[in-house]
């Protein structure tokens, strides 16, 4: 098994450890893991704004990238979804996009369905901690069930989550709810996603969570910025940065 990392742009650009955190996940597990250096976006915002071209562009340079690898995994229910479920709207059907569609998987999903692991004793986090379940991860790829479903299906974040020692995971009142991030819907609509956003945070905070946590970092870095501009004391963590053992950073701790 050799693991091809696709670390989406803005976690290479702004969040490097979450990136970091993953590899160490990957190695954890005895896994062989190469980080392509030539990648570089999977064409997601191109995509959504209607550049095709550039969106295409993009896509054949990923099926190009990580063709040689047997398992592709990405710390991004957003990008992983890009590529299983929407390239065919970019490129040509045929073989090796077909391979890479079904190799690819986000991080937890990964966990939970190729490795099956059934314990975590890498980490301990004895904390109440939210979890903020992705619209791509949730409604695109199926790593959890609706509210809105009554379909049975396990929720793979949560179960990978809770193999932690001593995480205590908080209920909220509207579990599987938008954060308002949405690309460049918190551009376009800022005041709509602004609200949305803050409409999380509240849910969070009413349900007694310490840290507030998903798989997707661009949700993250949403919600963080309105934490941030409210001065709330509720740090944000990356799943990929609880399951590698990451303290909750100091910086967060200490604001009021």
């Amino acid at each position: 098994m050799r693991i091809g990392l696709l670390i989406p742009c803005y976690i290479d650009q702004l969040y490097p450890d979450v990136g970091i955190a993953t590899l160490e996940i990957l190695e954890r597990l005895g896994l062989e893991v190469d980080f392509p250096s030539a990648q570089t976006c999977c064409g997601q915002p191109m995509s959504n704004t209607g550049c095709t071209d550039a969106a295409r562009r993009l896509a054949e340079r990923v099926v190009d990238i990580f063709e040689p690898f047997t398992h592709v995994v990405c710390p991004s229910g957003s990008c992983t979804a890009m590529i299983r479920l929407h390239y065919g709207d970019l490129l040509p059907d045929g073989p090796r996009l077909t391979q890479l569609q079904t190799k690819t998987y986000e991080l937890c999903e990964f966990l939970h369905d190729v490795m099956q692991v059934k314990s975590w004793p890498f980490a301990r986090f004895p904390v109440r901690v939210g979890l903020h379940v992705s619209c791509h991860g949730l409604r695109e790829l199926r790593l959890g069930r609706s509210s809105e479903t009554m379909a049975p299906r396990p929720d793979k974040v949560r179960d990978v989550l809770k193999l932690v020692d001593g995480i205590e995971m908080v209920s909220l009142e509207r579990p599987d709810e938008c954060c308002g991030f949405g690309g460049t819907f918190a551009v376009s609509e800022e005041a709509v996603s602004a609200v949305m956003g803050r409409d999380r945070i509240a849910d969070h905070r009413a349900a007694g969570a310490e840290v507030l946590t998903a798989a997707d970092m661009s949700c993250l870095m949403h919600l963080d910025g309105l934490i941030r501009r409210d001065h709330l004391p509720l740090p944000v963590m990356h799943v990929a940065q609880i399951l590698a053992g990451r303290p909750i950073p100091v910086s967060k701790k200490s604001e009021t």
